[in-house]
């Protein structure tokens, strides 16, 4: 009798535990920081969300997205990203690189491709490609391109816009983040931001 009672005793304590763990780490603390989140960096918390003059939200600036027609060539009037492993292009739900070495013979072949592809798209020789143009991030959703592959565009994007060469130059210039602490990485272009802001200047 003493046994059950004492197992009886440990059992009611493992369960009382449990329950007011789940409350207070499950539960209270989960409110607690979504409550700092939404006062403190509400647009963060919410996914860093894009929207359009009219409130609509058309994407996020953590995620990038592909500027191509429905039979996937280059729109000439929209800055493009870097090419996407993730899933038939930019999927937001398969995030992932190809994995492939850089003596894969596939990935060489592809390289070959998209830099004769984007040499004809912007009218430069193949030479003048920035590498970033041709391979992929690793997580196949990057939505950042060099400061040297968004000036490539600049040209065609204000020719089909209709604008001048120079508020196209402005423009990349606004949406150019710096290195990282002043000295990580490189400058860049987020090219889902800096095609809503083109979307806004000159629908």
């Amino acid at each position: 009798m003493s046994n059950t009672r004492a197992t009886l005793r440990t059992t009611g304590v493992a369960f009382r535990s449990m329950l007011v763990a789940t409350l207070v780490l499950g539960v209270a603390y989960t409110l607690f920081i979504t409550l700092i989140g939404q006062l403190v960096l509400p647009w963060q918390a919410n996914g860093s969300p894009l929207k359009n003059d009219a409130g609509s939200v058309v994407g996020s600036a953590l995620v990038g997205q592909s500027f191509t027609n429905a039979d996937g060539e280059a729109l000439p009037d929209y800055f493009q990203t870097r090419p996407a492993a993730a899933g038939d292009g930019s999927d937001g739900g398969a995030s992932s690189g190809s994995n492939w070495g850089p003596e894969n013979a596939d990935l060489i072949a592809a390289i070959g491709e998209r830099r004769a592809a984007v040499a004809e798209l912007e009218g430069v020789p193949e030479s003048a490609v920035p590498a970033d143009a041709v391979t992929a991030s690793s997580s196949g959703l990057d939505p950042h391109i060099s400061v040297a592959y968004a000036r490539l565009q600049v040209a065609r994007v204000a020719e089909a816009r209709g604008l001048s060469q120079a508020q196209v130059d402005d423009l990349v210039a606004e949406h150019t983040t710096g290195r990282d602490l002043g000295m990580l990485g490189d400058p860049r272009v987020n090219v889902v931001e800096l095609n809503l802001a083109l979307d806004n200047l000159a629908p």
